[in-house]
């Protein structure tokens, strides 16, 4: 089985971690390949860039050389996936989706640790959108940026605890959801602190994308994610498949 798993930016030092903790979460026998956009921001934390990444992704995805199985897309609340599913005829993972219905297996209510409050709505919206928010507890911000995930660890790891301790006080959250493809890896430190189950949304990607290929399940092409009508598209980066 092999499974592409897709930063959302073009920082390749990221792409190399996610796509670690995604080999660590997967089982023998699964090839995981870390893909990088070719075009985008260096770190995903708005609206602008998270439009940018969609179309990035499904570029870089649409642009591999080879066979593969299942796709991640490694952004949390990160736009995209629907047109993935479009596309192609093989299982789309998204770690934000992938990472709330993990948790609700675990718990009554959990709550999401990201990087920057300006973040916060995005996700809200996403997983309101997915069906997955009536059990969300909070969505809570470290302050901390995509990239100073990477360049200070220690500290990563000192904000989202604090967060998650809120979470499980405060807001009463029985499960914590790691809400950046950037915190994968910090899960049981996390986990050790907290007390509590901690979902790394890449790890949980992995999983369910396993899962989907075993069981010979792939998205319904009946209606909604049925593939793109034959058109004209003027600029489109995507080569034919």
């Amino acid at each position: 089985m092999r499974i592409l798993v897709a930063n959302v930016n073009t920082t390749q030092t990221m792409t190399d971690s996610i796509a670690a903790a995604a080999r660590a979460a997967a089982s023998p026998g699964t090839e995981i390949v870390g893909i990088t956009p070719r075009f985008g921001a260096d770190s995903c934390e708005g609206n602008f860039e998270s439009y940018l990444a969609a179309v990035a992704v499904m570029d870089a995805v649409m642009r591999y050389e080879g066979e593969f199985d299942a796709v991640v897309q490694a952004g949390y609340g990160e736009h995209g996936r629907e047109g993935l599913q479009e596309l192609l005829d093989v299982p789309i993972v998204d770690i934000t989706e992938a990472a709330a219905a993990t948790a609700m297996y675990l718990g009554h209510k959990y709550s999401v640790v990201t990087t920057l409050d300006r973040a916060v709505p995005l996700i809200e919206d996403r997983l309101k959108l997915a069906g997955l928010g009536a059990r969300c507890a909070s969505v809570r911000a470290s302050g901390l940026g995509v990239l100073e995930l990477e360049e200070d660890p220690e500290r990563a790891v000192k904000e989202i605890v604090a967060q998650a301790e809120s979470a499980v006080y405060d807001d009463k959250a029985e499960v914590i959801v790691l809400g950046c493809g950037g915190m994968s890896g910090l899960d049981a430190q996390i986990r050790e602190r907290c007390g509590v189950p901690v979902v790394d949304g890449v790890a949980a990607a992995v999983a369910v994308a396993e899962g989907l290929v075993r069981l010979g399940l792939t998205t319904s092409k009946v209606r909604t994610y049925a593939a793109p009508r034959p058109k004209a598209v003027t600029g489109w980066p995507l080569p034919v498949r």
